[in-house]
């Protein structure tokens, strides 16, 4: 929008933005600022934040065609093939017929060069066959690295998506894990902004959101080194694990395309309350700090799935009588199944373990918070103020 930030003065309650626009400079004043300014965040630089990790030393080459194909819909990895040899080549389908193709190209890749259409199309023909009509619709060289921020909140600058992390792009982590930054930290800074929760609430952002970005960057580093080893040992491994994948079970689940995106569950934050020691243990995954599996339901009549009921606010989810519970003005309101949602699969009910009285409470970014075997005023309303940040002030 012609709008350039050239300065960030951090105060203590507020911040200072300089601006930039082709009517000219002003100033302008911002409780909070959340810095979504990418990779090359500027307000990064402003605020003198370390941003560390590993860049690696590789190019690929990303070409998007317009084509008709039969191919399946599926994400397709090719390790040294006939057609591009001792490199590796990612396929998958995007809309309208548009199809992306990403050729790794090694580090000594003239980036110019190869983006040139008399470089793309023999490479693309070779690997579809000469007789495959397409279209170039977009091409470029990308580099890939593996880093984060130090703290992803700099007093009342909080930093989010490509501003606070990077991964490589194998796994779709990039573009899931920023959706899941907003997801994280909405709901907290409105309940800050409200007055219903402490400041340090804020800290827990980073807490969770930093500790996902180290689980990302493991996993992306992983599937890096998988596709395009940079050792003898890594090529050798990933050599023997592509050969014996032909014919061996066990070594398929080896293969490291990219593990595709998952949420990271908040094992350690400071917000879960942690299960009680009954006589009825839970079984199953859906532990405190776990985020909500999903599952099918009928709602008034109607299919549908868990998720899409949860998201607005707390909730107790509950699978026997339950009553909102409230700590100043937020309330958790009660999602009763058999009442509100029909589980006629059984599903919810299996993960969830939800044997008769079991009572969850989930917060708004659709993540476990506390559980019982039954519906306990006191224990909720504690939890609740625990998942609130009140026992960080």
């Amino acid at each position: 929008w012609k709008h350039k930030v050239l300065a960030l003065e951090p105060q203590a309650d507020h911040v200072v933005l300089t601006i930039e626009t082709p009517d000219g400079i002003f100033k302008t004043e911002a409780s909070w600022l959340i810095a979504c300014d990418g990779a090359s965040s500027d307000a990064r630089r402003m605020i003198g934040a370390d941003f560390t990790g590993q860049f690696f030393q590789d190019r690929f080459l990303i070409a998007d065609v317009v084509m008709k194909a039969d191919f399946p819909t599926e994400r397709w990895f090719w390790f040294d093939p006939p057609f591009h040899r001792g490199q590796s080549v990612l396929l998958h389908k995007q809309c309208d017929n548009v199809w992306r193709i990403d050729f790794q190209l090694g580090w000594d890749a003239d980036p110019n060069e190869e983006k040139k259409p008399e470089r793309v199309i023999p490479r693309i023909q070779a690997m579809l066959g000469p007789d495959v009509p397409f279209e170039l619709e977009w091409v470029s060289v990308y580099q890939f690295a593996c880093r984060r921020i130090d703290r992803f909140r700099h007093g009342r600058v909080i930093f989010a998506g490509d501003a606070a992390h990077q991964v490589s792009p194998f796994g779709a982590r990039g573009a899931n894990s920023g959706v899941q930054d907003c997801d994280n930290l909405s709901w907290k800074l409105k309940a800050v902004l409200d007055g219903d929760a402490p400041e340090a609430l804020l800290d827990t952002y980073h807490d969770e959101r930093a500790y996902a970005a180290d689980d990302n960057l493991l996993n992306s580093t992983r599937s890096t080194d998988f596709i395009t080893p940079k050792s003898r040992t890594s090529l050798r491994l990933r050599n023997a694990v592509l050969e014996l994948a032909r014919t061996e079970p066990f070594a398929r689940p080896l293969v490291n395309s990219g593990r595709l995106s998952t949420p990271t569950p908040y094992v350690h934050s400071p917000l879960n309350t942690p299960d009680a020691q009954t006589a009825e243990p839970f079984s199953g995954r859906m532990t405190p700090g776990t985020n909500c599996a999903d599952a099918p339901v009928e709602v008034n009549g109607q299919p549908g799935w868990l998720l899409n009921q949860l998201g607005r606010g707390f909730v107790l989810l509950s699978f026997g009588p339950a009553e909102p519970v409230r700590v100043g003005r937020v309330e958790a309101q009660v999602l009763q199944v058999g009442r509100d949602l029909i589980d006629r699969a059984g599903v919810l009910t299996q993960r969830y373990d939800g044997r008769p009285g079991t009572v969850y409470l989930i917060r708004p970014d659709q993540y476990v918070a506390a559980r019982w075997r039954r519906f306990d005023r006191a224990a909720i309303e504690a939890a609740l103020a625990q998942a609130l940040g009140h026992a960080l002030a």
